[in-house]
């Protein structure tokens, strides 16, 4: 799995309410970035009804469309669609040693990545396990061994957790998808001392995916470490991060991250549909 691709994805989310909505205010974090690992080459993001939008970077590094909508509507369809070339398989970063990320300088920098959040929090039987882990292996070795473990011992199974679950709601059920894969992962390295944050994007589903070919596919998540450089590693798939993955937004946790959120005035909403289609284009 090397090389670069060229993958279209169209991620499309609609609401149905119980009765009319009058006043709408809402944030997609919905839209690939460009760096050094993947280049955005179009990237859009429509509604229906129509709204007004403007975009912004948020204090992570994420490219937010905010939007609002104030004519009464029973109906909201977001559909954002872009093209994204995808680099080859991210390295890991041999960098630090575990003095170096001790030092007052790193702390202090990569502070935000190290705190505990009400999705990542302090837990003592994680912190024990990444002890275990970290004897013996260089900061680096340590992440995979991490990212290795959380991957064998939970059971990848939907339904056991929710949106709001904790790393560590995940860890006692021994289940979860890939946002309790991550959350549990950023909570063992963390308890080390080394800064990881929370990244969401897309998955190509198929390794050999055919050219022009479209996979229904969904959200994805990981991590990445900081060892003397940031790097990424999926513990759901127990893979590098490689051609496949389209990274959208990061964070310290998937609270700084959520695709869409917003508040509104009028009736219940219920999700009547959420699809991603991609396709390989290159």
């Amino acid at each position: 799995m090397t090389g670069n691709w060229r993958i279209r994805v169209v991620h499309t989310t609609g609401y149905q309410y119980e009765g009319p909505v009058v006043q709408s205010y809402n944030e997609a974090r919905l839209t690939p970035r460009s760096d050094r690992w993947q280049n955005l080459v179009v990237g859009r993001i429509e509604t229906s009804p129509p709204t007004r939008s403007y975009r912004y970077t948020d204090y992570w590094g994420t490219e937010v469309t905010s939007f609002d909508l104030h004519a009464p509507h029973t109906e909201l369809k977001i559909v954002a669609s872009s093209v994204v070339e995808t680099g080859s398989v991210v390295e890991p970063v041999d960098g630090a040693s575990w003095p170096d990320l001790k030092a007052d300088a790193v702390v202090d920098r990569y502070a935000e990545y190290l705190e505990w959040t009400r999705y990542v929090p302090k837990h003592t039987e994680l912190t024990r396990l990444a002890a275990s882990l970290r004897k013996g292996r260089k900061p680096f070795e340590a992440v995979l061994a991490i990212a290795e473990t959380v991957h064998d011992r939970l059971t990848y199974q939907r339904g056991t957790t929710g949106v709001h679950s904790s790393a560590v709601d995940a860890w006692a059920a021994r289940e979860g998808v890939c946002q309790d894969y991550a959350h549990i992962t950023l909570a063992m390295l963390r308890s080390i001392g080394v800064p990881a944050r929370y990244v969401s994007g897309y998955l190509y589903p198929k390794p050999d995916g055919r050219i022009g070919e479209t996979i229904r596919g969904e959200s994805h998540a990981w991590i990445e470490a900081w060892t003397g450089g940031w790097w990424g590693f999926d513990p759901t798939n127990d893979i590098e991060i490689g051609p496949r993955h389209i990274w959208v937004a990061i964070g310290r946790d998937y609270a700084d991250v959520s695709p869409l959120k917003g508040t509104y005035s009028g009736g219940a909403a219920s999700a009547i549909e959420v699809t991603v289609d991609v396709t390989r284009l290159a």
